[in-house]
């Protein structure tokens, strides 16, 4: 089995070892570097290239949105998840600019890293469901007079597109929309790659706009 590379960039010791032990032992995951700061793993990545990287916000000299920015210009097959025991609206949206494909509290469980490293390795988007929260209530000021939109019958949304559709606006993970609706997180993540192209959307932050504009899911 190929495991997934992952990097790890926080300058506090403690907890990097405390993410690597909770990725210890896991199958399909391995942790090949570390680093406490931004030059040390731009140096790294000279020589060995990671899948995913776990970078904090805070990092001494140039800051994990720096960071992310640049690997996301010179390493675009590194996807890369935010850590950050911040979660205003500030930060969130700068790392989305920047490139990041996830963002995570540092309160979160193991389960949700876990799938957080896998669903950024396929090449989706994973927000926690606090995060997904901001961005939704973010959008909602900016968005002026939405009007009522059938979805289902003007975009040929079927019944469980739309349903799943709605979880995903409300910031539920695959395995959680799996597990509430008994089917498998291939189907959902199929039921979700047909709903983007319906839409001709491309993102899961695209796919929260339009069911706020429309008035899909309500805050």
């Amino acid at each position: 089995m190929n495991k997934i590379k992952v990097a790890l960039v926080d300058d506090h010791q403690l907890v990097r070892d405390g993410i690597r032990a909770l990725l210890s032992g896991i199958d399909d995951i391995e942790v090949i570097t570390e680093a406490s700061d931004a030059k040390s793993i731009l140096e790294k990545l000279k020589l060995i290239k990671p899948d995913v990287m776990i970078v904090d916000i805070s990092l001494p000299e140039m800051s994990g949105i720096e960071l992310t920015k640049i690997i996301t210009a010179q390493y675009p097959s590194i996807k890369v998840i935010v850590l950050s025991m911040y979660t205003n609206q500030e930060f969130i949206f700068n790392a989305i600019k920047a490139g990041a494909k996830g963002y995570l509290p540092k309160n979160i469980t193991r389960e949700e890293l876990l799938e957080a490293i896998r669903e950024v390795f396929k090449g989706n988007e994973y927000f926690s469901k606090d995060v997904s929260n901001i961005i939704l209530k973010s959008y909602l000021k900016q968005v002026k007079d939405p009007e009522r939109f059938d979805a289902l019958q003007d975009e040929k949304l079927t019944n469980r597109e739309l349903e799943i559709l709605r979880f995903v606006a409300e910031g539920y993970s695959n395995q959680l929309i799996a597990d509430r609706l008994f089917i498998s997180v291939r189907t959902v993540e199929s039921h979700k790659n047909h709903i983007m192209q319906k839409l001709e959307l491309t993102t899961t932050v695209d796919l929260v706009k339009y069911a706020l504009k429309n008035k899909i899911i309500d805050l």
